[in-house]
């Protein structure tokens, strides 16, 4: 894969990034070697870029990773990877509430830095936003632990054009991590453009759309206790037949192009000329290298408008929120 340059972070970085979210409970069961093994095959197949947050299990997906990369991570090829997570989640009874205090992302980072087991976090980004909390005095925050050397660059998931321009006042937002796939896409209405005029790189995640587009779920499919999805109306009626039928007229363009239907929804995300890199998750070490071949698909005018006027017809649904989980 060719390395593409992270907006004005200068990161650079696989526009594939495997993301950690599946690893920290809320997909249900984790495999724990199966999950080390996917990790070490994405590092095996070039992918230099790995997301996680601290709200991913508490630690739970932050440590997995740390083990999974071992002395490459802590070692002298530390400045081969570049490392992702989030922080201004805090847990309560019955799930989590957002808390960006000051006091809180500071005790965040230093526990994401411990679970790591790095010195340095390559791009810490608020997880959410939080309306309780000035945006000035979180940034001010931010900015401390940049200076300490805790962390590099700054980035925001979930934010919108306001909040960013509002955090940017007091510290350069560098890098959005939205939700952006065939079946959401709010952010291109602002969000993405204002990333595109500012030089602020973006990661978007679930390119597959949770699953969805992966045409591996049907009307039958039923999720593992605790899977958040079991709880999402993306995935229930009466959004998922005509979601389905989608999908189906989605597999008949992948067929087209020469590519899965995964790869074409990997593809479509990282055709945005806004996006850079799309996160993708697998708990199954066989997944990652047909997303990392999604990289090289190239979307000619046919095949993007066949994708437009299909996805027009899209059920929208809303996607995850940390007040129901951590995404």
């Amino acid at each position: 894969m060719e390395r593409v340059r992270l907006g004005r972070s200068g990161l650079e970085v696989s526009p594939i990034c495997f993301g950690t979210w599946q690893l920290g409970g809320e997909w249900g069961e984790v495999d724990r070697e199966a999950a080390i093994g996917a990790i070490r095959k994405a590092r095996d197949l070039g992918i230099d870029f790995f997301d996680t947050a601290q709200a991913y299990g508490f630690g739970r997906s932050e440590r997995l990773l740390a083990e999974a990369l071992g002395d490459e991570l802590s070692g002298p090829g530390r400045d081969a990877l570049t490392i992702a997570t989030k922080g201004g989640l805090r847990p309560v009874e019955g799930g989590v509430e957002r808390d960006c205090s000051p006091d809180f992302i500071r005790a965040g980072c230093e526990a994401s830095l411990e679970a790591l087991g790095v010195e340095t976090i390559d791009l810490y980004q608020l997880h959410w936003p939080d309306p309780a909390t000035p945006l000035a005095e979180t940034g001010a925050a931010l900015a401390a632990l940049r200076d300490e050397g805790l962390i590099r660059h700054v980035g925001v998931s979930n934010f919108d054009a306001a909040q960013m321009a509002e955090l940017s006042e007091t510290i350069a937002v560098e890098t959005l991590q939205p939700p952006y796939h065939l079946f959401e896409r709010a952010v291109e209405e602002t969000a993405l453009p204002w990333c595109a005029d500012n030089d602020v790189g973006v990661l978007a995640y679930g390119p597959l759309a949770h699953g969805l587009l992966t045409g591996a779920i049907d009307r039958t499919t039923e999720f593992p206790a605790g899977d958040w999805r079991a709880e999402s109306p993306m995935f229930a009626e009466p959004a998922l037949t005509g979601n389905l039928a989608i999908v189906r007229q989605l597999a008949e363009v992948a067929d087209d192009v020469g590519c899965t239907l995964p790869q074409l929804a990997i593809a479509w995300v990282l055709d945005n000329p806004a996006v850079q890199v799309a996160i993708v998750g697998s708990r199954n070490a066989d997944h990652i290298a047909a997303a990392v071949a999604a990289a090289g698909v190239t979307l000619d005018d046919d095949s993007r408008a066949r994708i437009a006027e299909i996805a027009s017809k899209a059920v929208g649904a809303p996607g995850p929120s940390p007040e129901g989980n951590r995404r």
